[in-house]
């Protein structure tokens, strides 16, 4: 496996258990978070849970095309900090925020995309309440920041993202919270191609998925189209 890779699955860890930097939390280095979780009872519990969780999965995952040394597999479900740790926006010296569901990361000319499908008026602002479902299995319709709009700036990237190599990838997840009241993570959608889109402030964008979404996040999302 690439060094990079190694490098980001490492760090992928760290924000698991830690989901702060290292430094925040007095670790000198990777290699120091990850000895801490060293300990031989808590290294079987966690194959046990592993063991678990793989059998529980009742969907093909598989790497990411285009996207060999990110660590990220297709139709998985990750956490936040493990998504921006994969693309290497987030280091164990510092976390990269992303709390506006877009995240540019200017050195891979690649912009990440992450939508709650339900949202809750307690957890979203008016001006965070957008309009995004599923038109297909390949489509998906997705509602921009409200600055954006498709003659300059933001919302032209989009339009333009083939022309400038610009690459988005999309991350879905069905609510905040689980019935349990715990965050739940993002099924990664993998990478988006722009089709058309209307209006402005915000634009409504359709974008084509490259690999069909999985039936059970088809399922979430088309019932949002009829609301």
């Amino acid at each position: 496996m690439h060094a990079e890779t190694n490098t980001a699955l490492a760090t992928m860890v760290h924000y698991d258990f830690w989901q702060k930097s290292g430094p925040s939390l007095g670790h000198g280095t990777l290699q120091d978070s990850l000895r801490k979780l060293s300990h031989p009872q808590l290294q079987q519990e966690l194959v046990e849970v592993a063991e678990l969780l793989m059998n529980q999965t009742k969907h093909e995952q598989w790497p990411m095309p285009g996207f060999e040394q990110v660590p990220l597999q297709l139709h998985a479900r990750y956490a936040r900090e493990q998504i921006l740790a994969a693309f290497g926006a987030s280091t164990f010296a510092h976390q990269r925020p992303a709390r506006e569901g877009v995240l540019f990361i200017e050195e891979l000319n690649v912009e990440l995309l992450f939508v709650t499908l339900n949202k809750d008026e307690k957890r979203f602002s008016p001006t965070t309440m957008y309009h995004d479902y599923a038109l297909s299995e390949r489509l998906f319709h997705w509602q921009s920041q409200n600055s954006s709009r498709p003659d300059t700036g933001k919302g032209l990237s989009y339009i333009q993202h083939k022309e400038t190599g610009k690459r988005i990838v999309l991350f879905v997840r069905e609510q905040a919270k689980d019935e349990d009241g715990r965050t739940m993570g993002f099924v990664n959608f993998g990478e988006v191609e722009f089709i058309s889109s209307t209006g402005a402030k915000p634009m409504n964008i359709t974008w084509r998925l490259k690999t069909p979404m999985p039936a059970f996040m088809w399922q979430a999302s088309a019932k949002l189209a009829m609301t």
